[in-house]
């Protein structure tokens, strides 16, 4: 695994193949999709790692953010045409709390209908721009923490707005846009995310990341980056320390008797410290989903 400091203006395909281009190899991909506005993490999985990456999408994940309100878009975030403007300039910290705490916990979301969600096999933004009109069904999603840092006035072509400065703690499928869409339509206004930093996902957090300037000042190191396959599967999953019979049955496709803990997916670590396998509860047994470490 690679983590990567995503910078504004790069899509998450052009990051996958910059890391191809840098560790020589085809067989690079990524977990969970930052918009080209957003930056921060962006997990990279390189060679076998693509195989945890499912596991990764699904983590949760931090991100500072700013929503402007008063002005609606296309797109709910900066990068889409203004449907609406609103003068929010007689809004004040108050009135924020009871909207911040009602889009707070378990919700269902209405996401973006230019998200990379597929409809009748197309991507939604595909369908966006190629003039349709598309509505998402919502999806419960979790927003474990919606705190609000600042508040101050700004302008949007003469329209008084509101800045406001937030950071998120939330489940895999969130919209950070659809929150600052929904927050400004609660308030009667409009909203729209103005940036978008992702800052963890999972274990992996920018204390990890690397730039992509970094990385390609010394593509030699880039294999000495990346995290081993046992770190990056302890950083979003419950570890089983396996005993040599144990990793042995396991390298074979054999199940194992479980011992307590999670039913899965539980990353699966040998005695001398190698990831051997993804394992699951199935029936009495947990055996393995995905495995790295083959008998030979």
């Amino acid at each position: 695994m690679l983590v990567v400091d995503k910078p504004a203006g790069w899509t998450s395909h052009d990051v996958v193949a910059r890391v191809r281009r840098l560790a020589s190899t085809r067989k690079v991909g990524h977990a969970g999709t930052l918009d080209p506005m957003a930056t921060g993490v962006l997990v990279v999985g390189i060679g076998r790692a693509t195989r945890l990456l499912t596991f990764v999408t699904g983590a949760d994940k931090d991100y500072a953010a700013t929503v402007r309100l008063g002005v609606a878009t296309t797109t709910d975030d900066a990068e889409g045409e203004v449907l609406a403007r609103s003068d929010a300039g007689h809004l004040v910290r108050g009135d924020l709390d009871t909207h911040v705490a009602a889009l707070t916990g378990d919700i269902l979301q209405v996401p973006s209908a230019v998200s990379a969600i597929k409809v009748d096999g197309q991507r939604a933004y595909a369908r966006v721009r190629a003039g349709e009109d598309v509505e998402l069904a919502a999806r419960p999603v979790r927003v474990t923490r919606l705190e609000v840092l600042d508040v101050r006035p700004a302008s949007s072509d003469g329209v008084a707005a509101l800045d406001v400065d937030v950071e998120v703690t939330c489940s895999s499928g969130t919209y950070v846009r659809a929150l600052a869409r929904d927050l400004g339509a609660a308030l009667g206004v409009g909203g729209h995310l103005t940036a978008l930093r992702r800052s963890r996902v999972g274990g992996f957090g920018l204390a990890q990341a690397r730039t992509l300037d970094e990385l390609a000042a010394t593509p030699d190191d880039v294999a000495v980056t990346v995290l081993p396959l046992a770190e990056a599967a302890r950083a979003v999953l419950p570890v089983r320390e396996l005993s040599e019979a144990e990793a042995r049955a396991l390298s074979y496709g054999q199940g194992i008797d479980p011992v307590g803990g999670s039913a899965g997916p539980v990353a699966a670590v040998g005695p001398d410290g190698v990831l051997v396998a993804v394992v699951e509860a199935r029936g009495a047994r947990l055996r393995p989903t995905v495995v790295f470490a083959p008998a030979s």
